[in-house]
């Protein structure tokens, strides 16, 4: 973006046209924005004391305002005016005082839904939303790892094809829905609901069909997902931790010892599914910028006792072995997008789980299109 006069509104259309996820603005740097999951600093001077207590002065109601200098911190949404009939992009837009300045964090909520083929996601993803009318489905990874983005493409997935009530709890709301066969509300915290787990005491009186649950950080709203998806809805949530066997742990940590027992046999029951996924680069050929590794765990009857018996070690080898089922683990993942040409071996051996593992997986991929070839030249 051009150095000069930068005004909010200049900084938050560029947004879009960069496709940033966020606006990070702080006294002494330029305006930075996150693309492709790296901060990139505007070419332009450093943002000084007066322009950042000012710049966000023509959005900023008298009570926003006030809000902000009695507390020093401010949460607010605000879009831009629609252009050329497009839907707008929106803006959820946190300020912070920091060095008795303003600082501010904004994360764009994009209008547009992305697909699973424009994500580079597994096709059993879209087989687990269609063949779940009722369970928990978790999406799992690190702060950055799209998680949203993924769920996004599963909420619309049934806002597309089914007659559904759903509801959603966010923090905040990145991805604007249009009903369409579905009806939709969102709440986002802090500005429709005050909490997670305010909003998951109620959420069942509200006659949802599928639910989406932001993020499960409390022990108030664990049990409330899990509640939920026990009583016939389909739930999705959202956990902090690096892979399917982590969830588990996650969990529990937050039920005494002498509670875990119930919890893990409630989820024997109602889990349909753990997807885990991390972002890297992709190769520049294939004009992607980030794709997702991931890994899936489908609950089926071994993988249900095993839940409930504890015997959670044994889980990775059920995921490696069940391919056929549309189970995978990272070490498999990273190998099909090497196939794919969509990560190079120095991304994936830098986001390897195992190195040795997924260098053997590798060659056996390479020994079989080998195999392969010979047999296509021996037959022509």
């Amino acid at each position: 973006m051009p150095s000069g006069n930068l005004t909010i509104r200049r900084l938050l259309e560029a947004m879009k046209e960069l496709d940033a996820s966020d606006l990070h603005i702080k006294v002494g740097i330029p305006p930075v924005y996150r693309i492709n999951g790296e901060l990139r600093p505007v070419q332009a001077d450093p943002v000084g004391e007066d322009d950042a207590d000012h710049l966000f002065d023509p959005i900023l109601t008298d009570e926003l305002k006030q809000r902000f200098e009695r507390t020093g911190n401010c949460d607010f949404a605000w879009h831009l005016p629609s252009r050329n009939g497009e839907a707008p992009d929106r803006f959820r837009i946190n300020l912070l005082r920091s060095g008795n300045h303003l600082h501010a964090a904004v994360r764009r909520v994009k209008a547009d839904i992305p697909s699973y083929a424009s994500l580079h996601l597994p096709a059993v993803y879209e087989k687990i939303v269609a063949e779940s009318n009722e369970g928990l489905v978790l999406v799992v990874g690190v702060t950055g790892s799209g998680k949203s983005t993924t769920l996004a493409a599963m909420i619309e997935q049934i806002n597309r094809t089914e007659a559904v009530n759903i509801i959603t709890v966010e923090d905040p709301i990145e991805y604007r829905f249009t009903p369409k066969k579905a009806i939709i509300s969102q709440r986002e915290i802090g500005i429709d609901v005050e909490s997670f787990p305010v909003a998951m005491k109620y959420v069942v009186r509200q006659d949802p069909d599928v639910i989406f649950v932001g993020e499960m950080r409390d022990k108030e709203t664990i049990i409330s997902a899990i509640q939920a998806a026990e009583t016939g809805h389909l739930v999705f949530a959202t956990l902090h931790t690096a892979d399917t066997m982590q969830a588990f742990g996650r969990m529990l940590e937050f039920f005494p010892q002498e509670e875990r027992g119930f919890i893990r046999n409630s989820l024997a029951v109602s889990l349909r599914a753990i997807c885990a996924q991390r972002l890297m680069p992709a190769t520049p050929e294939s004009g992607a910028g980030v794709v997702p590794a991931t890994e899936v765990l489908l609950n089926n009857p071994t993988v249900r006792d095993k839940i409930r018996d504890g015997e959670d070690a044994d889980l990775p080898a059920i995921i490696a072995g069940s391919t056929a089922d549309g189970m995978h683990n990272f070490t498999q993942a990273l190998a099909e997008l090497l196939r794919q040409d969509l990560i190079d071996m120095s991304t994936a051996l830098r986001f390897a789980p195992n190195r040795e593992a997924l260098q053997s997986v590798v060659r056996g991929l390479q020994v079989k299109s080998s195999t392969l070839v010979h047999r296509i030249k021996a037959h022509a």
